[in-house]
């Protein structure tokens, strides 16, 4: 059975996680800590807005020398779009699984967490020469680690058997969803078309604009009446 971090009630929580992500955990840390103790309709909004670049992600740790964003009150973050879109999929998969138990009630992020899984060292080439400390030659005096990262999210519907906390935040995630809804507006009816199409006559109903093209086109027909002027004749 898979282990997971989650030292709560699991019974009615369902668990997808990836792992070996060649991803910063950092990052994936941050991600997860926006989304969680929040609706899944919501989360899926703020993952679909960073990896849109319309949100930037709030960094509590691991920021130094990160910028401020005014988006975030001033507090220091970043658009990480790459781990947005993993744990993107990740929340999408556990859906997947609750949707295939028979949970279609709303759901809530109650878990998720990244860490850190392995660490590949990498060294340069072996036609790096090395100089000093009483040495000459190829060798590796740099190295480039390359860290692979873990994600697991959990999801619920029961929210009887959530703690205070997290009810509290749910409660403010369903609230800020709604708001958002409300202040959205409304989409203006289709216009009607401009020439009414009749069915069994298409061929016979043209656009106003390709009749004028059509009129266009013809050449200008010459006046065939013969008018009978007398010279010098006068004018009354």
């Amino acid at each position: 059975m898979t282990s997971y971090s989650f030292n709560q009630d699991r019974q009615d929580v369902v668990f997808a996680r990836a792992k070996d992500i060649n991803a910063s955990f950092k990052d994936l840390c941050a991600v997860c800590d926006v989304i969680r103790y929040k609706s899944t309709d919501e989360a899926l909004r703020i993952l679909d807005e960073v990896t849109q670049l319309e949100r930037p992600v709030l960094y509590r740790r691991n920021n130094k020398y990160m910028g401020s964003r005014h988006e975030l009150g001033g507090r220091k973050g970043r658009w990480p779009r790459k781990c947005a879109m993993i744990v993107q999929k990740l929340l999408k998969n556990a859906l997947a699984a609750a949707k295939g138990k028979g949970i279609t009630s709303d759901t809530y992020v109650v878990h998720s967490s990244a860490n850190k899984t392995l660490i590949a060292r990498r060294t340069p080439s072996k036609g790096l020469l090395v100089f000093g400390l009483g040495r000459y030659g190829p060798g590796s005096t740099r190295f480039s680690d390359l860290e692979f990262a873990k994600v697991e999210i959990g999801i619920t519907a029961n929210y009887d058997k959530l703690s205070k906390n997290i009810r509290r935040e749910a409660d403010k995630s369903a609230k800020a969803l709604s708001r958002k809804k409300a202040k959205t507006p409304s989409k203006a009816p289709p216009k009607p078309p401009a020439v009414e199409f009749i069915p069994g006559n298409a061929a016979l109903v043209k656009e106003p604009a390709a009749e004028k093209a059509e009129i266009a086109k013809q050449p200008a027909k010459k006046s065939t009446e013969v008018v009978d002027v007398k010279p010098n004749a006068k004018v009354a």
